[in-house]
């Protein structure tokens, strides 16, 4: 951490955000005390996956799109499917559509098991990282490295392996499982129920600070079940909308201070995410997930985003009791896959990331060349409020030390996850006091 003071200005700059990954900048200015900007500068440079899918065949974008990230690629792979085969008029099979859900189920556990354990508790136990903590609470991150294999093996047993899965193909996979193959897996998954519930009581317990996000919120909601890869979008305000209208709400906008686009719903900052899901739709939560969130002390709305590691805890509950209902409930479809043929159309496409909502759209001509390609993960919808929760953040800490703004917008923006390989990975604070 750096730091130059004079008589008008101090600027602090940390080089690097550690627990989160990306690279960005975060500026305040503070004139005769009050908070006058405050910039999520993103300068990665931008990495033009929109760009070159353009002309690309139409069955590619599955395996193109899982590569920008590491840690949700199924995510992106089942929007990108979602959309393409809405234009081509495709129609899956019921036991396809299960084991889509079941792999989504197993980048549930794994991302958000990484990200409670190994970059978010340090923040509630003193720790300085994952490493600290393994010395200080070795049992608790062992259950998550337990819990995370779990989430993992989902992944290698439907996907092909654990990260950029291979076996996803347009209209399912190119091979399924058989249910005596999936049975050891049920296994390890009863296991990992209990450390799942243990992890929601381990949570808990943290010295949470109290603290609300008044803004809108924005998630997916499917008929009778708590929304993963598929749904129509619900909003706090009571709105409702499918996929193919998306773009008709939110719009993206570029902001000088960001090579990231901010994203608004209907003209305001909105978050999308755990938060987002749990208050819209905790009533469509297993039972199972549901009593943990009742013991763990969530009402039906939680908008505490220091909370967040607690509501993911619930949703990691929730992945594991939904991944074994779905094994139990399986059977082999007689083809691993949907043939479909393109047309000239414009698909729409949603799912469920970790961190939120992720939209894909892509047109299509008559022979299946791409024509135009847009993605909107979810880290770039929430860059203008998590913007918001910092500036109303810094506004009520101002009598802290640069050393202490600096480690509570650490903890702040560690809240909300952001999957900077999609948006913004380390940080570096400047802080202006004139």
């Amino acid at each position: 951490m750096d730091s130059e003071t004079n008589t008008d200005t101090t600027r602090l700059t940390l080089g690097s955000l550690a627990r989160v990954e990306g690279e960005g900048r975060l500026a305040f200015t503070v004139r005769h005390g009050r908070v006058e900007a405050a910039e999520l500068n993103i300068y990665e440079p931008p990495r033009f996956f929109e760009s070159f899918l353009r002309g690309r065949d139409f069955r590619e974008p599955p395996d193109i799109t899982s590569r920008i990230c590491g840690i949700c690629p199924v995510a992106y792979q089942v929007s990108a499917c979602n959309a393409i085969e809405q234009a081509c008029g495709a129609h899956l099979t019921q036991p396809i559509l299960d084991l889509r859900r079941l792999l989504y189920c197993g980048e549930w556990i794994a991302s958000h098991t990484l990200h409670i354990y190994l970059l978010h508790a340090p923040d509630f136990l003193g720790a300085s990282d994952a490493i600290e903590l393994a010395r200080i609470a070795r049992p608790d991150v062992e259950r998550g490295l337990t819990l995370k294999k779990a989430g993992n093996a989902i992944l290698d047993m439907i996907g092909g392996r654990s990260i950029h899965p291979v076996n996803v193909r347009l209209g399912g996979f190119y091979r399924t499982p058989t249910p005596s193959e999936l049975a050891p897996l049920a296994e390890q998954l009863r296991w990992a129920l209990d450390d799942a519930l243990a992890t929601v009581q381990w949570v808990s317990h943290f010295e949470i600070p109290d603290a609300e996000v008044d803004t809108e919120l924005l998630a997916l909601a499917q008929p009778g079940r708590y929304a993963i890869e598929d749904g129509v979008l619900t909003t706090t305000s009571g709105s409702s909308f499918a996929p193919e209208e998306f773009c008709d709400h939110v719009a993206e906008r570029q902001v000088p201070h960001s090579t990231a686009l901010h994203a608004h719903l209907d003209g305001q900052a909105y978050l999308t995410g755990p938060l987002a899901r749990y208050s819209l739709h905790s009533a469509d939560l297993s039972e199972t997930a549901r009593q943990a969130a009742t013991e763990a002390g969530l009402g039906t709305v939680c908008r505490n985003p220091f909370q967040s590691i607690v509501v993911r805890a619930v949703e990691t509950v929730f992945a594991v009791d939904e991944a074994l209902r779905l094994i139990r409930e399986y059977y082999r479809p007689e083809s691993p896959y949907v043939d479909m043929s393109p047309r000239a159309a414009t698909g729409y496409g949603v799912s469920e990331a970790p961190r939120g909502v992720l939209y894909h759209l892509y047109q299509l001509d008559s022979e299946g060349r791409i024509l135009r390609a847009t993605i909107i993960p979810p880290t770039s919808q929430n860059q203008a409020a998590i913007e918001n929760d910092l500036r109303n953040t810094l506004a009520a800490n101002l009598t802290l030390t640069d050393a202490e703004l600096t480690e509570l917008c650490e903890r702040t923006i560690r809240n909300y996850d952001p999957c900077i390989s999609c948006a913004t990975h380390f940080l570096d604070v400047t802080i202006n006091r004139k």
